[in-house]
C-alpha cells in the first residue's frame, strides 16, 4: 500500500510518525525529570523545616527545660514544655497556618513514647528499625499509603544523647512526680544512652507533587508541540521547495514530451542530485529531438 503513495505524502507520514515519537518520548522524559525537580523541592523544604525543629528541640533542652525542671516535682501535672518533641510539635503546628505548609505533617514517631499521640506506628517501627540496623543512614525517603491517600515522606533517626534525659525516661523510680501523675508508669522508660528511640518525620501528600508536576508537564508540552510543529512544518516547506516541486515540474515536462511538444526545457541551476537529473533529461530530450529530426528528412 505504502510503495503505491507519492514522495509527498510518504514524506509527510514519515514527519508525522516522527513528530508522534518526539512528543511521546520528550512528554515520558519530561515527567520523569519534574517528578524528580519536584521531589527534591519538596525534599529541599523539608529539610530546612527538619532542621528548623532542631533549632526549637535545642532551644527548648537548653534554655526551656532547666527553668522548668524544678518544678516537674511540686506541680499536680507534667508541663510538656519541658519536652522538647512537644515544643517542636506545637511550633510545627502554628507554622503549618502557613498556606503553602498547611499539608504538611510533623512527627516524632517513639517506640515507647510517654505521650501517646507520638506513638510509631508499624510503618514508622520499620524506619525505626532499619536506622537500628545501618548506623550510617542518616536518611530515609519515600511514598506510603495512608487512608487519606498517598504521601511523600523524609525520615531521620532521633537518638537519646544526653544523660539528663534518662531521667524521664530510665525507670519510673527516677521520673519526676508531676510525669507519673499525668503519664502514669507503663510508657516511656527503658531508654537507653546513644539508643535511637524514634524517627523524625515531615510528610507531605504526594498530590502536592503530582499537581506540580502536571501543571508544568501540560504547560512545557504545549510548547514543545509548537516547537514541534513549527520545525516540521519547515522541514515540509522546505522538502517541497527543494525536492517535490522540482520533481513535478521535471514530470510535467516530461508529459509535455511524450505528446511531441519539445518546446520546453527543464531550468535547473543547483548542481545537485535533482539538478543532474535535470540534465540527463534535457540531454535524452536533445537527443530525441535529433532523432526524430533524422527520421522526419529521412521520410522526405
Amino acid at each position: 500500500m505504502l510503495k503505491n503513495l507519492k514522495i509527498g505524502t510518504k514524506f509527510n507520514l514519515l514527519l508525522t510518525l516522527v513528530f508522534i515519537i518526539s512528543i511521546l518520548v520528550s512528554g515520558a522524559t519530561l515527567s520523569t525529570v519534574l517528578q524528580q525537580m519536584a521531589q527534591n523541592e519538596v525534599t529541599s523544604k523539608a529539610q530546612i523545616l527538619i532542621q528548623t525543629m532542631n533549632s526549637v528541640r535545642n532551644y527548648t533542652q537548653t534554655h526551656i527545660n532547666p527553668l522548668l525542671t524544678p518544678r516537674l516535682d511540686t506541680e499536680p501535672a507534667f508541663i510538656p514544655e519541658t519536652v522538647p518533641a512537644y515544643s517542636a510539635t506545637e511550633v510545627f503546628n502554628t507554622f503549618r497556618k502557613n498556606p503553602e505548609y498547611r499539608n504538611f505533617i510533623y512527627k516524632e514517631a517513639t517506640l515507647n513514647p510517654t505521650n501517646l499521640r507520638d506513638k510509631a506506628d508499624s510503618f514508622e517501627i520499620q524506619l525505626i528499625e532499619e536506622f537500628r540496623k545501618n548506623l550510617n543512614i542518616q536518611k530515609l525517603s519515600g511514598y506510603r499509603n495512608i487512608p487519606e491517600g498517598t504521601i511523600f515522606y523524609i525520615a531521620q533517626p532521633l537518638v537519646i544523647k544526653e544523660q539528663k534525659c534518662l531521667r524521664c525516661h530510665s525507670v519510673p523510680e527516677q521520673a519526676p512526680k508531676s510525669q507519673l501523675a499525668t503519664y502514669g508508669t507503663q510508657n516511656g522508660f527503658g531508654w537507653k544512652l546513644n539508643e535511637i528511640i524514634a524517627t523524625q518525620i515531615i510528610s507531605v501528600p504526594s498530590q502536592e507533587i503530582f499537581d506540580h508536576v502536571q501543571r508544568t508537564w501540560f504547560l512545557l508540552m504545549g510548547l514543545l508541540v509548537a516547537i514541534f510543529i513549527v520545525i516540521i512544518l519547515l522541514i515540509n516547506f522546505l522538502m517541497k521547495k527543494a525536492v517535490l516541486h522540482r520533481i513535478r515540474r521535471i514530470e510535467k515536462i516530461a508529459q509535455q514530451v511524450s505528446t511531441g511538444d519539445m518546446s520546453t526545457n527543464f531550468e535547473e541551476k543547483s548542481k545537485d542530485e535533482i539538478g543532474g537529473l535535470a540534465e540527463a533529461f534535457n540531454r535524452m530530450k536533445y537527443s530525441l529531438e535529433i532523432a526524430l529530426k533524422l527520421l522526419k528528412e529521412q521520410g522526405h
